[in-house]
């Protein structure tokens, strides 16, 4: 005997969510629960530690739309940007270099922020550090390869804001290896680097 399972149903929040998304910034979403942004279409994100992304927006200051989820930070960057990203690092000679630094692009999709002004659920619900703004301002808010946003605005280029994500990214890698030497070396042992 075969038992079928429903498909999950959007919550009323969750349809809210994927309208208001829709109408103000005409972004495309899954619809369900949790509502996902498609990635791809209109921005593509890089995503990297909680803890190198504050030091990101500390370094860089102005960037597109920001979104924290849990321990991780997903920074808006012009669509196209996923594909970039292997041969940025590679020019910026971060290439082969572990970062726990990754990129969104084309087919996928992030977890839908709450929006601005919206209510917070449960711990680790996705919420907007730096929101969007209109429709027209977001995508020229966007830091692109080769200019000042992708449509002219005034946030950083691409190549700018990836050097400082990896830079932190190796900045983040680099203190936890010595928090864990510190904590995991027998006592009276000196350090030892290969």
């Amino acid at each position: 005997m075969a038992f079928l399972v429903p498909p999950p149903r959007s919550s009323p929040e969750s349809g809210a969510r994927a309208q208001w998304y829709a109408r103000e910034l005409g972004w495309a979403t899954t619809g369900t629960r949790p509502v996902r942004l498609l990635t791809g279409l209109h921005f593509d994100v890089l995503e990297l530690p909680a803890s190198a992304g504050h030091a990101v927006l500390r370094r860089v200051g102005r960037t597109g739309p920001v979104a924290l989820t849990g321990q991780r930070m997903r920074l808006l960057v012009a669509a196209g940007s996923a594909d970039e990203l292997p041969g940025l690092l590679d020019w910026l000679e971060w290439g082969g270099i572990a970062l726990d630094l990754s990129a969104v692009g084309a087919g996928g999709h992030i977890t839908a922020p709450v929006q601005p002004g919206g209510a917070v659920g449960s711990p680790g619900t996705a919420v907007w550090l730096r929101p969007p703004g209109s429709r027209q301002e977001v995508e020229r808010s966007l830091p692109a390869l080769g200019g000042l946003g992708s449509s002219g605005g005034d946030a950083p280029d691409l190549v700018r804001l990836v050097d400082a994500a990896a830079t932190e990214c190796h900045r983040a890698r680099l203190a936890h290896a010595r928090t864990h030497l510190r904590t995991h070396r027998p006592t009276g042992q000196p350090f030892a680097f290969s």
